[in-house]
C-alpha cells in the first residue's frame, strides 16, 4: 500500500491565503507539495459604511451567511434572526464564533442544497438577509423571492484579485514548465476568472493540459468552454479531504476525466 499517494506530485493551491492552510497540510499528509498561488483576497468593507447600509434594512426572520469571510465579517448583523449557513464550514465558523447554526443542509456544500431545507420552503412574508461578498451568484436571492420571502443583501466583504509582480507570475510559470505543477485545484468559477487573468499566455497553455479538481460543475464548464479538452476531475465537496481524495483519484492509472 502506497502511504504516499502523491509523493513527486504538485498541487496548485489557488483558495484565498487564510483558507488554504487545511487543503495545504491534506496535500502535504499525502506526500504532495502543495505549491500556494491564492487569487483571491477578501478585504472587510469598512465597518461604518456596513453598519449604515444595515440600518436601511428590514429586521431580518433569517439571515443566511454565504462563506467563511461572510461570518468573520458580518455575523454581528444578524441580529436575533435564524442563522442558515451555506456549508459546513461556514456552519463551523458560526459554531465557532459561539453562535448555533439554525438551519442548514445535512452533507450540503453549496445554495442549491441549503434551498432543500424544510425551513427555507414556506418563506412567504418573511425577510431574509444574505450576508455575503460583492457581487455573486442571485440563485438563493431569486429562489427565495419566487418562494414568497423579501430578500435583502448585506455585503460585508470584498472580492479583489492580488497583486502579484511580473517576477511571481514568472516564477509559477517557470514551475510549471518544470513539470512541477501535477493538479490545479479551482473552487468557483471567480477563482478560475482569476486564474486566467493573472497568468501570461504560456501559462495560460500549460494550465489548459494541466488537471483540474473542482467541487463545482460549473467550475468544469466554465473550464472546458475556455480550454476545450482540459482534464478535470469533480471532487464530492470542497473541503480539503474531499479535495485531496479527488487529487489521489486523479492519479491512479486510467482515471477518466469527469
Amino acid at each position: 500500500m502506497n502511504e504516499a499517494p502523491l509523493r513527486g506530485v504538485g498541487v496548485l493551491v489557488t483558495r484565498p491565503e487564510r483558507q488554504a492552510s487545511g487543503l495545504v497540510a491534506a496535500v502535504e499528509a499525502q506526500g504532495g507539495d502543495a505549491i500556494r498561488f491564492p487569487v483571491i483576497e477578501a478585504q472587510p468593507i469598512a465597518q461604518s459604511d456596513v453598519v449604515a447600509t444595515a440600518e436601511t434594512l428590514q429586521v431580518p426572520d433569517i439571515a443566511i451567511l454565504v462563506s467563511v469571510n461572510a461570518v468573520r465579517y458580518g455575523l454581528r448583523y444578524v441580529g436575533d434572526a435564524r442563522v442558515a449557513a451555506v456549508g459546513p464550514a461556514t456552519a463551523g465558523a458560526v459554531q465557532a464564533s459561539g453562535r448555533e447554526v439554525d438551519i442548514r443542509s445535512p452533507g450540503g456544500f453549496n445554495s442549491e442544497q441549503l434551498l432543500t431545507t424544510p425551513e427555507l420552503q414556506d418563506v412567504s412574508g418573511k425577510v431574509v438577509r444574505i450576508i455575503r461578498g460583492n457581487g455573486g451568484r442571485e440563485l438563493l436571492a431569486n429562489t427565495l423571492r419566487d418562494r414568497g420571502a423579501v430578500v435583502e443583501y448585506l455585503e460585508v466583504y470584498r472580492r479583489v484579485l492580488p497583486h502579484y509582480d511580473e517576477a511571481e507570475i514568472a516564477a509559477v510559470c517557470h514551475q510549471w514548465r518544470a513539470g512541477i505543477i501535477d493538479v490545479v485545484t479551482v473552487l468557483s468559477v471567480e477563482t478560475l476568472r482569476n486564474l486566467v487573468q493573472l497568468l501570461s499566455a504560456e501559462c495560460l497553455e500549460l494550465l489548459g493540459k494541466t488537471r483540474l479538481v473542482t467541487p463545482a460543475r460549473r467550475v468544469i464548464k466554465a473550464a472546458n468552454n475556455r480550454f476545450p479538452g482540459i482534464p478535470t476531475l469533480l471532487a464530492n465537496g470542497p473541503q480539503a479531504d474531499d479535495l485531496v481524495e479527488a487529487i489521489v483519484a486523479s492519479m491512479q492509472p486510467g482515471n477518466p476525466d469527469d
